[in-house]
């Protein structure tokens, strides 16, 4: 089980209510939402593996170099030497460090690659195993990694983690019309304003479908767009044709990356806290008890 740690502790900030506060006033929502996330995750699904997967860079200047807006809008302060500062409410910021301590006292093992997102590490994790993987996320970029062959799908929140839409080829299918590779093109063609995305103007979401039914992938398009024959409105190939430089670097930008090199971990569920001592220290200075006697309680052999 592969989580999003920064889509779910982003839902837990928004879905628990801010006057859940440790003793000196410090909101700890974020904190108690996912570490009770975990906690049902864990009793629910009992996976073998468990891994936390961090932004280490939420906007990779690789990616950038190739899309400028690429997240651009959530940019908070840009820094040049390293990843920029994104716009983050007030009272999650303070939070995070907190969140990383419970999970390495736990023992959930916690990877983040500089130069990568959280998706890039899930993305390189799902190719590496050899069994089913189970993603749990609330970013619905992620269904480009759904693979039924491969026991791959998606656990895509829908309130707390009690409702989980589980996504597979076939949801897909009856959603967007497309599979989990499919899914990508669907993004990149009609574009999506939450990553800076632009899309191809006029192409939106039944369209992108509808081009990726009638030739197979974007390849397929843009071959297509030079073939007299293809069933191209006038209208879609001018903007096809048009949006060739996009075209031309936006998959690069939208499918996650598959060979980050990631550092040597374990990633086992632990079956007790791994830092007991820490754990309470934690428990008891943030006012976590409830959550942290709920999630120890389920780490069991």
């Amino acid at each position: 089980m592969l989580l999003d740690t920064a889509s779910l502790y982003y839902r837990a900030y928004f879905g628990v209510p801010d006057s859940v506060k440790a003793p000196d006033g410090t909101p700890v929502n974020a904190v108690r939402g996912l570490l009770d996330f975990i906690g049902r995750l864990v009793q629910d699904h009992r996976p073998d593996d468990l891994v936390a997967c961090m932004d280490a860079d939420w906007r990779p200047h690789w990616r950038v170099e190739l899309i400028p807006s690429y997240k651009a809008h959530r940019v908070a302060e840009e820094t040049g030497t390293g990843p920029d500062v994104e716009e983050t409410p007030d009272t999650l910021a303070p939070q995070v460090p907190i969140i990383e301590a419970a999970l390495d006292a736990f023992g959930i093992a916690r990877v983040g690659v500089a130069g990568y997102e959280a998706d890039d590490v899930i993305g390189t994790l799902t190719a590496r195993a050899s069994g089913p993987v189970d993603i749990v996320t609330g970013d619905r970029d992620l269904y480009q990694l759904v693979d039924d062959a491969r026991q791959r799908r998606v656990l895509y929140p829908l309130k707390g983690v009690g409702t989980l839409q589980v996504t597979d080829e076939a949801w897909l299918r009856e959603k967007y019309g497309v599979d989990g590779p499919g899914y990508a093109d669907l993004a990149l063609l009609r574009g999506d304003p939450s990553d800076g995305l632009p899309g191809v103007p006029g192409i939106g979401e039944k369209t992108a479908a509808k081009l990726l039914d009638a030739y197979g992938t974007l390849a397929g398009i843009m071959s297509a767009i030079d073939d007299p024959k293809s069933k191209l409105t006038p209208t879609q190939r001018k903007r096809l044709d048009e949006s060739r430089p996009y075209l031309a670097v936006a998959p690069k930008v939208v499918q996650v990356a598959s060979d980050v090199p990631l550092p040597v971990f374990d990633p086992a569920l632990p079956t007790a806290p791994a830092q007991p001592e820490l754990v309470d220290a934690l428990a008891h200075r943030w006012g976590l008890g409830g959550a942290v006697a709920r999630l120890s309680s389920v780490l069991r052999p």
